[in-house]
């Protein structure tokens, strides 16, 4: 029994091209998710974030100086006593 069985190894044909492309596409769409991944873990350096900090500050700055219109008031109502009836 052991004579017929077949234990060479099986045949595997040739990738395609496209099979070729769509392998290295996968790879590389992976590489590219743990680089998304590891820069919103691990954020930019702080020489970055300071400039980005003091431009909005400047723009912060402007728009105080500008004068604003008066402010809207809110009324409210007076609350209504209710008396107790016995």
């Amino acid at each position: 029994m052991s004579a017929e069985l077949d234990l060479s190894p099986p045949e595997v044909p040739e990738p395609t091209l496209l099979e070729s492309i769509l392998r290295y596409g996968l790879f590389l769409g992976a590489i590219f998710q743990l680089i998304c991944i590891l820069a919103v873990i691990f954020p930019t350096s702080k020489g970055h974030e300071q400039e980005e900090t003091e431009s909005t500050d400047g723009k912060s700055a402007e728009q105080m100086k500008k004068p604003k219109g008066p402010a809207p008031q809110i009324r409210q109502k007076p609350k209504k006593e209710s008396k107790k009836k016995r």
